[in-house]
């Protein structure tokens, strides 16, 4: 398989309180990668430091066989060829719904008023929103705007797309509808990597599960395996813990 997205050796660490380290991970074209454990074992920095947010301190990153932490390399330009949403919908609470969507692919990809407007309405009536074109995101429910976080990325035609527990901030009525979004997104081959505390989401949709624990990937493999047969005693505890948790 092509690693769409590699990290080889990664490390990184707040004030010498290390959040990840010795990171290997690849993410194949059109692969779906989970992220899970416990709150603060690494699965967010992960993500923001693949889309460049935080710098790491060691290790490096590549897309499509290209390494993106190098100095050479234009953040700028890395991100635009990803697509990130966080579990805060981050919207633009002044702007209506079709120019938060607007807005990315405008300003930053170049096109014109009527291309992007045009992109969105496609995004917005694919996923059942278009009757909330003109609304103000304080006028939508959580999975409402949620969705419009993940349409607002979409627009700008990512080839990889980054997830962090973006279920988190939501109703538990208002999940199914996001997670629904992202089986959409794999079902048409969309690359994605996803921090998730959901599961029987993780269980269903992943190519792949990785264990992070204390900024290390533990365990990873098929979600048969990683859910069914964990290797790592730490792995088979938090399952447990999730178990009688009812979330699995």
């Amino acid at each position: 398989m092509t690693a769409k997205l590699e990290l080889r050796d990664v490390g990184k660490a707040f004030d010498r309180k290390v959040v990840l380290q010795n990171i290997d991970l690849g993410v194949g074209e059109h692969e779906v990668v989970c992220l899970i454990g416990s709150s603060g074992s690494g699965k967010s920095t992960l993500l923001k430091c693949v889309n460049l947010l935080i710098p790491i301190e060691e290790g490096a990153i590549f897309l499509d066989g290209a390494e993106i932490t190098g100095f050479r390399a234009n953040p700028n330009q890395v991100r635009q060829r990803m697509g990130i949403v966080f579990q805060a919908f981050n919207l633009f609470p002044h702007m209506k719904v079709l120019d938060n969507i607007t807005l990315g692919p405008r300003k930053v990809h170049g096109l014109s008023k009527e291309e992007a407007e045009e992109r969105a309405m496609v995004l917005l009536d694919r996923f059942g929103l278009v009757d909330k074109v003109d609304d103000y995101p304080d006028r939508l429910s959580g999975g409402q705007q949620q969705r419009v976080a993940v349409i607002r990325a979409l627009a700008s035609e990512p080839e990889l797309m980054l997830f962090d527990e973006i279920t988190s901030a939501l109703d538990p009525e208002l999940v199914a509808e996001v997670l629904n979004v992202i089986r959409g997104l794999k079902n048409e081959g969309m690359t994605m990597l996803i921090a998730t505390h959901e599961m029987g989401f993780a269980r269903d949709v992943a190519d792949r599960v990785c264990f992070l624990d204390d900024g290390l990937i533990l365990e990873h493999g098929p979600p048969k395996e990683i859910f069914t047969n964990p290797q790592q005693p730490r792995t088979r505890e938090f399952l447990q813990r999730i178990v009688e948790a009812g979330r699995l």
